[in-house]
């Protein structure tokens, strides 16, 4: 969900009004498979119009923008409308007059005087704003360049290409952005004096390039992959502390994932990035006396690492996930090469990272698949898929939207010979009950299962219908009706688990100008930019009638998932969306379905470990385990809320401080850090 979402949130910035020229560009996905594109206008009038559209997985933006420049290559007038990736209403102006900036939005609007440059950042963007900040900043002799409403723009140059189409060639420059969002912007640029967008990649999922030079894209990929690679090795080597030899923490009240309860005051030892034993507290044994390194959590709460269950891992989210305590990503869908090459720098130690555990996607050939993994037509190259991921150590695999539902009970039923659990969406005019009885381990996200109540045998759900039907129709399910409760019985007796990722559906209720409600408890700690891309609603949601009803609905969800839990349905925690903040709040709402907060912090742990199949290896506490663990400045056993709160995380033998992670992203530290000392 949060890749073409972020498409629009990297490029929202917008191309220069050279004499009368159209640029075109493709949006590529899957290895070449056109999913978009934008065609840049520039008049004789000085205005520049462009027409943007990408569509991947039955969604995405549509938008058309013009706008006009200043003198110093900045907007003076802006103007972008369309819809957003899940049908929101955009409708976003700027102009710049006089020394006065004025913009308006449907989340935001404002003004304030601009004293020299500056250059308004809008919310709903096309790619094409790359190339105005491009040529912005070349005319900077600091490099700089200030934003509206704030922030500063910065570009360092990391290397060139030559690409070639045909008989035509050119020498392309890799830059990196920073200044917008948490982590830099990559983007390939032309190189002449006031150069601007040739490609924006996303590895492993997106490549616009412009028109007639799309041989090169896969180039250009594999050369952008190598400049960031050497930024991240760079990034872990300035943020990973590693602890060799034996560490004591000492002080420390250890939760019992197992019982979901927290213990009195005790000492763990760990050696080599294991953990060799849990004693009382100030234990007098000669290897708790000689350790090469000490940490003193003074009373604080040490907790196995946590568990993000749905996540679709990119390079740049280690020390976000980190920082948040999370030390293992269950990644439920992503180009299998690109994954391939994430597991191999994790496991090599260079790349900042949690532990991975892969599922393998498959999905079924139609004009609204997604393009990850594996896309197939029938039940041989599906059989061929698992074979695959079988044969790369995946525990399971995840089934997507178009898969051929004629083949599922045969693919569902291969899986299990192989030894691989089976999860994902509902195929497109199946119910879940359906899944359940042909073979579903796992369900993932919560309207999957709510769509059950509301389908039928012609419903599309591959469509924006899976999302406006559950906010539209849940408000009037009655959840002690017979069919509810049939339902999570029958998911409860085969033991099905559900992955609902609850904090990641507040969209479906969340109106613009509202704070997401993932991080409004914790806005500001977080950059103005984010905080303002933040408030943009995704859904059309138009009157307060309907955001009531879309209210209404979104807390029978969440009742949902209590009443599952309590039926005995197991559950486990993932995200799928803001990396690095989503986990807590998807905690907080579990909490708020009935769950104590030790049993939330449960499932995101014990569970978490025991249905990614690598309980033997981390969940818990215990000795002979890996050293995956999360010291916490509060009780996040009663106050469920306090998870935020964390103060160092060690993974095997390596240490991290959240707040040196934060500090490095722009983000206000939630916690002084525990640091540990060496004895040599």
């Amino acid at each position: 969900m949060n890749r073409a979402l972020g498409l629009c949130l990297l490029a929202a910035l917008a191309a220069p009004a050279w004499s009368a020229e159209t640029i075109r560009y493709v949006a590529l996905v899957d290895g070449g498979k056109q999913a978009g594109h934008q065609v840049v206008s520039h008049g004789d009038d000085g205005v520049t119009r462009v027409d943007f559209i990408f569509k991947d997985n039955g969604r995405g933006p549509e938008l058309k923008e013009q706008y006009t420049l200043a003198a110093d290559g900045t907007f003076k007038t802006y103007q972008v409308k369309g819809t957003s990736t899940f049908g929101a209403a955009i409708d976003e102006t700027f102009s710049l007059d006089a020394g006065q900036a004025r913009w308006k939005s449907t989340s935001d609007h404002g003004q304030q005087a601009v004293a020299g440059t500056g250059l308004y950042s809008p919310l709903g963007g096309t790619p094409a704003g790359f190339s105005v900040a491009l040529g912005a900043l070349t005319q900077r002799s600091d490099g700089k360049l200030p934003l509206i409403p704030s922030g500063t723009l910065s570009m360092r140059k990391l290397g060139e290409a030559q690409v070639a189409n045909g008989r035509d060639k050119r020498t392309v420059q890799l830059v990196a952005l920073t200044g917008i969002g948490l982590t830099p912007t990559f983007a390939w640029a032309t190189t002449d004096k006031s150069p601007r967008l040739f490609a924006f990649i996303y590895p492993g999922y997106l490549q616009l390039i412009e028109d007639g030079w799309q041989a090169n894209a896969d180039a250009l990929e594999t050369r952008q992959k190598q400049a960031e690679g050497e930024a991240l090795v760079a990034l872990q080597q300035r943020l990973a502390h590693p602890l060799k030899g034996s560490t004591l923490i000492r002080n420390a009240r250890v939760f019992d994932s197992e019982r979901a309860t927290l213990g009195e005051a005790s000492d763990v030892l760990v050696r080599d990035g294991r953990i060799v034993s849990v004693t009382g507290r100030g234990s007098t044994a000669p290897q708790m006396q000689t350790t090469d390194h000490t940490i003193d959590a003074n009373g604080r709460v040490l907790l196995p690492g946590l568990f993000d269950m749905h996540g679709h891992v990119g390079r740049w989210d280690g020390g976000l996930n980190l920082a948040a305590g999370v030390t293992t990503v269950r990644d439920m869908g992503n180009d299998n090469a690109t994954l391939q090459q994430i597991l191999a720098e994790e496991r090599a130690g260079t790349l900042m990272s949690p532990a991975i555990v892969p599922a393998g996607f498959i999905e079924g050939e139609s004009k609204m698949s997604a393009r990850n993994g594996f896309v197939i037509k029938d039940l041989a190259q599906a059989k061929q898929a698992v074979d695959w991921y079988a044969a790369h150590g995946y525990p399971q695999v995840k089934i997507y939207n178009s898969f051929p539902k004629e083949h599922l009970r045969a693919t569902a039923a291969y899986a299990h010979q192989k030894g691989l659990r089976v999860s994902g969406h509902v195929p497109a005019f199946m119910r879940a009950q359906d899944v359940l009885e042909q073979g579903f381990d796992e369900i993932q996200h919560i309207n999957q299962l709510l769509l059950n109540f509301f389908v039928d045998e012609k419903t599309d759900t591959r469509t924006l219908a899976r999302f406006y039907l559950v906010a539209d129709k849940t408000d009037g399910l009655d959840l002690d009706s017979q069919p509810v409760r049939d339902f999570i019985a029958q998911l409860a007796r085969q033991q099905t688990v559900i992955d609902p990722t609850l904090a990641t559906f507040e969209f479906l209720h969340q109106r613009d100008g509202e704070m997401s409600p993932i991080v409004a408890d914790v806005a500001d700690h977080l950059p103005p930019d984010i905080q303002r891309g933040r408030r943009a609603a995704e859904m059309n949601i138009p009157d307060d009638a309907t955001a009531a009803k879309y209210n209404r609905s979104y807390a029978k969800l969440v009742d949902f998932v209590g009443r599952a839990y309590k039926a005995g349905v197991p559950l486990v925690a993932g995200t799928d969306e803001m990396v690095g903040f989503t986990l807590q709040r998807e905690l907080e709402l579990y909490v708020q379905a009935g769950l104590t907060p030790a049993q939330a912090l449960q499932v995101a742990t014990w569970n978490g470990a025991k249905y990614s199949r690598t309980l033997a290896d981390r969940g818990s506490i215990s000795p002979g385990k890996r050293a995956d663990l999360v010291l916490v400045d509060g009780d996040p056993t009663t106050n469920i809320s306090d998870i935020r709160k964390v103060a160092l995380v060690l993974k095997g033998d390596t240490a991290y401080y959240p707040s040196e992670i934060h500090d490095a992203l722009g983000i206000k530290p939630f916690a002084e850090p525990v640091k540990a000392v060496s004895r040599r």
